[in-house]
């Protein structure tokens, strides 16, 4: 592969955008290890297939929703420069990507533990259901929201080999967390949907309504992530870090009600440092105990 060929690819797929997911699959990884082991650290082995796991389940996540979408996004001004949408990357070459991605995935769970191996299949599924859903339902919010969503509960399939409540909790916020800033960030392409008749709740319910419920969503997130403390057992260093994030989230809204024009930072920059700090305060409050 060519510089330009991966620099391409790098752009079509954002993958600069991996730590929205990362941070969480670790947080889980962290804290089963430290109730199956009394350390937080899970050992090389889950670290490299755990990283192969995630970074390949959102290259496939992103390949399928760029190869579906590219013939909608030629038509929208803000991404008819995508590489799935100018020529830069060419059908064929985006369903080998896909392929290869959804491989990797599969192989790299079935050296994990029997268990990822057999969720993988029907968690590629829902990983590829996003773009679907967009042509009929306005929850395919919620539903790229369990796409990231499905990250705790497979780092903690990773070192439990099962599924914990306090890591279905963890999923459940990350879902509404997901939910609230893509309603949000789909403000922007409210009139461009109504056009195409795409669902999204900006293009079916309208701004303030859109609002409200990326409010509502953002309040679920942080009662999940706090009920996730509670069920894990984690300290009070935990519960600070959520309300931090929970403050963060806040200057989201008060950001994108003001000056949309920011809606970039809004979304990019500030739910990136929700993801991380969520990240390490948990950490902390498991080194603490």
């Amino acid at each position: 592969m060519t510089l330009k060929a991966l620099k391409d690819t790098l752009e079509l797929i954002v993958f600069k955008h991996s730590i929205f997911a990362l941070p969480f699959i670790f947080t889980a990884m962290f804290v089963a290890s430290k109730s199956l082991n009394g350390t937080a650290w899970f050992g090389w082995h889950l670290l490299i297939f755990g990283v192969l796991c995630a970074v390949s389940a959102r290259n496939f996540a992103m390949g399928v929703n760029r190869y579906h979408d590219a013939a909608i996004d030629a038509l929208n001004p803000r991404t008819a420069s995508r590489p799935s949408v100018d020529g830069r990357i060419g059908k064929s070459n985006m369903k080998i990507f896909i392929a290869i991605n959804a491989l990797i995935f599969v192989l790299s769970s079935a050296f994990i533990n029997s268990l990822a191996f057999w969720l993988s299949f029907p968690f590629l599924l829902i990983l590829a259901s996003y773009s679907y859903f967009k042509s009929f339902s306005a929850l395919a919010h919620v539903i790229l929201g369990l796409c990231l969503g499905l990250s705790p509960i497979a780092g903690a399939v990773a070192v439990l080999a099962e599924i914990p409540l306090w890591s279905v909790l963890l999923c459940c916020g990350v879902v509404f967390w997901v939910a609230g800033f893509d309603v949000l960030y789909a403000l922007q392409d409210m009139e461009f949907d109504k056009k195409m008749g795409l669902f999204s709740i900006p293009s079916r319910f309208g701004h303030d309504a859109s609002m409200a419920a990326a409010a509502l969503f953002h309040a679920l997130a942080v009662l999940f992530w706090l009920l996730f403390a509670a069920a894990a057992g984690l300290g009070g260093f935990a519960y600070a870090g959520i309300l931090v994030c929970a403050f963060i989230l806040y200057k989201e809204h008060l950001i994108v009600r003001k000056d949309f024009s920011k809606i970039d930072r809004a979304f990019f920059t500030l739910n990136g440092w929700v993801s991380v700090a969520f990240m390490v305060f948990v950490w902390v409050s498991l080194w603490m105990r």
